[in-house]
């Protein structure tokens, strides 16, 4: 029977083609077709996919069997079989059906042929020979190793590793034959084949070869391909470089089905001994499979797990490598699949890749390097696929964390848990509380996820009251750091309430110990975090926080801060003073309790807070500056306390406040200014009291400053104030100068000059006359100057008018009356007024016109006027004029605003 299975073992097809054991088995490159030798002496060619079948009988044990390579799709359909008759044997089909040509005989037994493009290599007992199939002719004959043992026993294992290159695997020898084009300076000879075969590589092993296939190269193994080796000495063969006709074979290792006979005997050929121990058949060692390198080097050996492998032979075993549809895996990309066949098993083997690394290092319990492992296969886009359970980063994770706990490592197992449960809050959940249980969740918490995911409301509580039991600090850490939702706040709030309740110095309002302190901040933090600030802004105030200013303008608290106005800047200043302190500047004058209460005197009344101020008098002068800076009409009220303020804590003010204010009694500040001998303010209020002569008495003896005694005279506009300042200074000769010096428009100079007395020395007066002079030196070029300009303008404005006036302009006969809209020239020509502004209007529609006509109706103005002279023609427009009161109706009309119409005013 012959059996199709799939890689993993399933049954395909079966056929029942022999009547005897099947020696050999050969595909096309396809897989389409498959055929099988029997030692039944028959060829059976099937069609996996039809019901196509072919039968050839040769009469005598067949031992090897090989289809052309591309056989479904070839229409010569020929296949090359051999065995004991030591014929090698080619059938192709023609049109008369197939017919069979023999390529060699007469050398023994064919043991192994093998079909590669246009290639033909056959085994038999002398040698292996290669035969080209296009010119008909063998290329190369090489012999059998030297002292080979019997090639029944051992057999010869032929494999194309490319279309240029045979490996020959015969007893415990290999062979690399590589396949060339001849050159063509030698293909003239006749007769000699196109192809020239040398051997590049021979090794010798330690063990009989049942089977070889080419296998990649592993990437940090480097060697030459074209030197010979061998791990004994063996035949060394010159480098050469690839055909060019034949593409350049890839550098690869070679897998060796290994075989190590139980019986030397067979080695050395003392077969036919007396000694029935020697005679008795020996058990076989198990065969394995190694990976030898193109320098000899053993790199890899696993024994393979074959049943009854103690009973079979060498000749038992054939290695083969699975092709996948018509392209064979290539070196070193893809999955690499190779058979092992013995007479009672199938044994699929692939290449141990990274999923095998890890489920080895899984069995010897060596989680991290797995993990390790996975995230590097990982970072170049490998990854298990479903039901992988091995190779499952989560379940390795999860056994790993499982052992770490069981050796109570218990910081490592926290550290991996992000890591094993991922996205799965379940898994999260179950481990946290396996670490609670184990009095370890000081080790998880760290890792414990608040979102992505979110775990529930009962883990994160349980985190809570480990760190109020344990660790505060953590607490407010975790409490601000925490997404809010996540946990029940009143149910964490009223822990910490009760924790506090019990604590020392709570119920004051100084926090004397530091776990008082972290408990109200904790509190604190709660409330606004459950939207109550209200309750949480004692805590601040108690805590001295300086958010408690954005606290209550976030959330609108200012009705509840009513009655603790002296509190709160109470606190700002001892803020103030502390970055005062630390070297920041600071304006002291306006802080932020002081800024609040007066850009809210809706909510918080002015009366209540000046009320809680009055114990501190300067904190109340902040208060009402600051209200009197926005609105001079807030502190009204309280303007008589202003002034004392101003005089204790900012003199320098005080005068501007007076200045400012309407709403102070003048004779309490000048009581106040006069208690602290505020001699400017005193000055102020006497001048705007009226006692404009005490003022200037004031100035005069108290500050005797002549400059300020002559801006308050300029001031007040008292002629009586400048003659008694006139007869102060006439004593005094730095009065008399700073007057010389500094009088304008306000005092005659002369007055001043004649009431110095003779003989009176003043200092200066030299310079301070000079100065008059040029002053009025200077007044009077700076009249003279502007009398010219003035004088300039009129006369060119006057020739601009006299040439507009005189000026002639162009009138036709479709000119209209700007009055009447009527053309000015109507049959019987009618009397036209011309105007200075260049308006033309009737004679009658002028305001006077009606009356005017009437008198002027007896003079002919196209014959009278025409010949009279110029006399008579001034005479005549004199006349017209004394009876025009409002000269051109169109522009009196437009001063007006108004539009002139005929008939109307």
């Amino acid at each position: 029977m012959l059996h199709i299975l799939d890689l993993a073992g399933q049954h395909l097809k079966s056929f029942e083609a022999h009547t005897a054991s099947v020696s050999d088995i050969s595909m096309d490159i396809t897989a389409e077709f498959v055929a099988s030798a029997s030692i039944d002496g028959q060829v059976v060619i099937h069609s996996l996919s039809t019901p196509e079948s072919s039968t050839f009988n040769l009469k005598r044990s067949l031992r090897t069997v090989a289809l052309e390579p591309n056989f479904a799709k070839s229409s010569t359909r020929a296949f090359v079989c051999g065995g004991m008759a030591g014929t090698l044997v080619l059938y192709e089909k023609g049109w008369l059906g197939y017919k069979d040509s023999i390529l060699h005989s007469g050398e023994g037994p064919i043991w192994q042929v093998r079909w590669r493009d246009r290639l033909i290599a056959w085994a038999n007992d002398l040698g292996v020979k290669i035969y080209d199939t296009v010119s008909q002719t063998r290329i190369t004959f090489i012999d059998r190793p030297a002292d080979s043992p019997r090639a029944d026993l051992f057999k010869c294992t032929l494999q194309w590793q490319d279309d240029s290159t045979l490996l020959i695997a015969w007893a415990d020898q290999i062979k690399v034959a590589r396949i060339r084009a001849r050159p063509r300076s030698t293909t003239s000879a006749a007769g000699q084949p196109p192809f020239l075969v040398e051997i590049t590589a021979v090794f010798q092993l330690d063990c009989m070869i049942a089977g070889i296939v080419p296998h990649p190269t592993p990437s940090h193994i480097a060697e030459p391909s074209t030197t010979t080796h061998s791990s004994r000495p063996g035949t060394p063969a010159s480098a050469s470089t690839a055909p060019p006709s034949l593409p350049r074979p890839a550098l690869t290792a070679f897998l060796i089905l290994a075989y190590t006979p139980p019986d030397i005997s067979l080695l050395t050929g003392n077969e036919a001994t007396s000694d029935r121990a020697e005679q008795a058949r020996k058990a076989a060692e198990r065969p394995d499979l190694r990976i030898v390198s193109r320098g000899g080097e053993l790199l890899s050996e696993d024994a393979l797990g074959i049943s009854g492998f103690e009973r079979w032979a060498c000749n038992d075993y054939v290695l083969v490598e699975v092709e996948a549809g018509s392209v064979k895996a290539a070196a070193g990309t893809g999955e690499r699949y190779y058979v092992v066949m013995s007479p009672k098993d199938v044994v699929v083997v692939k290449p141990r890749d990274w999923r095998d690394h890890v489920a080895w290092l899984v069995e010897r319990k060596r989680y991290e390097e797995a993990l390790e492992e996975l995230e590097r296969q990982a970072e170049v886009g490998n990854v298990s696929g479903p039901g992988e359970d091995v190779v499952d980063a989560v379940n390795i994770g999860q056994r790993y964390v499982e052992h770490l706990v069981g050796e109570g490592d218990f910081a490592k197992a926290a550290r991996l848990c992000p890591k094993v449960c991922g996205q799965d809050a379940k898994r999260w959940e179950d481990w946290i509380f396996v670490f609670a249980q184990k009095h370890e969740l000081q080790a998880i918490i760290p890792f414990v996820p608040t979102n992505s995911p979110t775990l529930g409301h009962l883990v994160y509580e349980m985190v809570l009251a480990h760190f109020l039991a344990h660790d505060r600090q953590a607490l407010l850490k975790t409490i601000r750091g925490w997404p809010k939702g996540i946990y029940d706040i009143p149910a964490v709030i009223v822990a910490v309430r009760a924790e506090l309740d019990r604590a020392p110095s709570s119920s004051s309002m100084n926090a004397t110990t530091p776990d008082t302190v972290i408990l109200m901040e904790c509190i604190a933090e709660l409330y606004t975090l459950n939207r109550q600030p209200g309750k949480a802004l004692p805590f601040f105030l108690r805590l001295r926080r300086p958010n408690v200013f954005d606290l209550i303008r976030e959330n609108n608290l200012f009705t509840a801060v009513q009655d603790q106005a002296l509190l709160l800047v109470e606190f700002d200043q001892e803020l103030m003073e502390k970055r005062k302190v630390e070297g920041e500047e600071v304006a002291l004058e306006q802080g932020a309790a002081i800024t609040l209460l007066v850009d809210h005197v809706h909510s918080i009344p002015i009366g209540r807070v000046v009320q809680q101020l009055q114990s501190r008098p300067y904190y109340l002068y902040l208060y009402l500056d600051a209200l009197f800076n926005k609105d001079s009409h807030l502190t009204s009220d309280y303007a008589d306390s202003q002034v004392k303020l101003y005089a204790e804590y900012a003199p320098y003010r005080l005068v501007d406040f007076l200045r400012a204010s309407n709403y102070y009694s003048l004779e309490e500040a000048y009581r106040v200014c006069k208690e602290r001998d505020l001699v400017a303010e005193m000055v102020f209020l006497l001048g705007r009291m009226g006692n404009n002569r005490q003022a200037l008495t004031l100035i005069i003896e108290r500050l005797g400053d002549v400059n300020r005694a002559i801006d308050f005279a300029k001031e007040q506009h008292d002629d009586d104030l400048w003659e008694d300042l006139l007869k102060y200074s006439e004593t005094r000769p730095p009065f008399i100068r700073g007057l010389l010096e500094n009088v304008g428009s306000e005092i005659n100079p002369i007055r001043l000059i004649r009431r110095i007395k003779n003989g009176l020395e003043i200092p200066g007066l030299k310079g301070a006359l000079i100065k008059i002079l040029h002053d009025f030196n200077l007044q009077t070029s700076l009249l003279e100057g502007c009398q010219t300009i003035l004088n300039g303008d009129c006369a060119d404005l006057a020739r601009t008018l006299h040439r507009d006036q005189t000026s002639g302009f162009f009138l036709n006969v479709r000119t209209l009356c700007p009055v009447c809209m009527l053309p000015l020239q109507q049959p019987p020509q009618s009397l036209l007024f011309l105007f200075l502004c260049r308006h033309v209007v009737h004679a009658h529609c002028v305001h006077e016109g009606t009356a005017l006509n009437e008198r002027l109706e007896h003079i002919s103005v196209g014959s009278s006027l025409a010949g009279q002279g110029i006399g008579a023609k001034v005479a005549f427009t004199a006349m017209v004029r004394a009876r025009m009161n409002q000269g051109c109706p169109v522009c009196h009309k437009r001063g007006q605003g108004s539009v002139y119409r005929p008939g109307g005013e």
